[in-house]
């Protein structure tokens, strides 16, 4: 694995509605999370398990890290996708639970390109995943709120994705 400089993510408005179509420039991964043990094993699972069912498999990926967190407050939801169901125009996605806090909802929705539910179900407890064949697939995750609504409530997760290098 080879670290490229920070650059910026970016999705097509056939993808992404809401945020496609511009340069969208997030806080660079840290060395820390970058290097750590987990962060390479997740990497390396997935190419392991997507390299060999990629119809003609490229010789070197390009993945991406995104970390994201998302917080509601008592009468304010937090969106994890507020695209709504999307696909994100890449091969592979891996959508990994780094931790939830006071965390009510938050189900992840899988459906058909048609929009036929093909199923739902939460990440509940650190490292729960999700692996998405995003050629196929779209995905989508409910709003949260507080359980407690002195507290806010708090969502991280690990979103990874492959697609041919470019």
């Amino acid at each position: 694995m080879v670290r490229k400089p920070h650059q910026p993510h970016y999705q097509s408005r056939d993808y992404n509605a809401l945020n496609g179509g511009v340069q969208r420039w997030f806080e660079p991964v840290t060395d820390a999370v970058a290097d750590h043990a987990v962060t390479r094993a997740v990497i390396r699972v997935g190419l392991e398990l997507f390299h060999p069912v990629t119809e003609n498999p490229p010789t070197s990926w390009h993945v991406e890290l995104h970390q994201f967190r998302i917080e509601a407050l008592a009468g304010q939801a937090g969106l994890p996708t507020p695209e709504g169901a999307h696909r994100d125009g890449v091969d592979w996605v891996i959508v990994m639970l780094i931790d939830r806090i006071n965390v009510l909802s938050g189900v992840t929705d899988i459906f058909a390109p048609g929009g036929k539910s093909l199923g739902s179900f939460t990440l509940t407890a650190p490292a729960d995943m999700v692996l998405l064949d995003d050629l196929r697939v779209l995905h989508g995750v409910t709003p949260i709120r507080p359980e407690d609504p002195d507290r806010p409530a708090l969502r991280d997760v690990l979103v990874v994705t492959f697609r041919h290098e470019i």
